[in-house]
């Protein structure tokens, strides 16, 4: 589903959403874990790379740090990683996330966790998130996948930031305004009841914005 996704953007769409659970970004090369078993973001920023595109980024904004992505790319000029999560202080994975893990060897500087603290509100989030773009433009990123979590919802009860359904909207209209061609892989969520709203209106909102 992930490369199928990426393929269509690889072809020439301007944006294609993979509807994949499990989720994926806890996996790594040579371990799973989180309910994670394929990587389907770095499946996803690899059949980008393999299609031309010289560097990708994958943006994770799942309430969880993505640490299996983190450890594909980590030593990878390539694929610029960005994530915005939970403080692994006190949230799963816990060993990796911190904002002083920032790649190594060719892949130095090309990792960029953005680790916020629980009871965040959308205002302090949503400057991360610029941070976050700001550094995938700087990288000279030619397309973008989203791990996109939306476990960041306030009745969440795995997670504990305090988003609003309405907030998800922007976060579509801020991703698109980096006008890239981008896959969104699906990750966490787990307010049953809202996750569908939540992961529609950041599509709505990136489309709005995209058109």
């Amino acid at each position: 589903c992930a490369w199928t996704a990426a393929s269509r953007v690889a072809g020439g769409e301007r944006a294609a959403f993979a509807l994949t659970r499990p989720p994926g970004h806890h996996a790594g090369a040579d371990f799973y874990g989180g309910y994670c078993f394929l990587n389907n973001a770095a499946i996803a920023a690899q059949t980008l790379r393999n299609a031309g595109a010289a560097k990708v980024a994958v943006l994770d904004v799942d309430y969880h740090h993505g640490n299996g992505t983190q450890a594909i790319f980590y030593e990878r000029a390539d694929v610029h990683v960005a994530s915005l999560h939970g403080d692994p202080r006190s949230d799963y994975p816990y060993y990796l996330g911190h904002a002083d893990e920032r790649g190594a060897g060719a892949g130095l500087g090309f990792n960029h966790n953005l680790p916020l603290a629980r009871g965040t509100d959308f205002a302090t989030w949503r400057a991360a998130l610029a941070q976050a773009l700001q550094g995938i433009a700087a990288a000279g990123a030619e397309a973008l996948v989203v791990s996109l979590g939306v476990d960041t919802f306030e009745g969440d009860p795995v997670a504990g930031f305090r988003l609003k359904s309405g907030d998800y909207l922007r976060i579509g209209e801020d991703i698109a305004r980096a006008g890239l061609p981008t896959v969104f892989v699906f990750e966490g969520g787990y307010a049953v009841a809202e996750v569908g709203i939540n992961a529609v209106n950041v599509l709505q909102g990136f489309e709005q914005q995209a058109a």
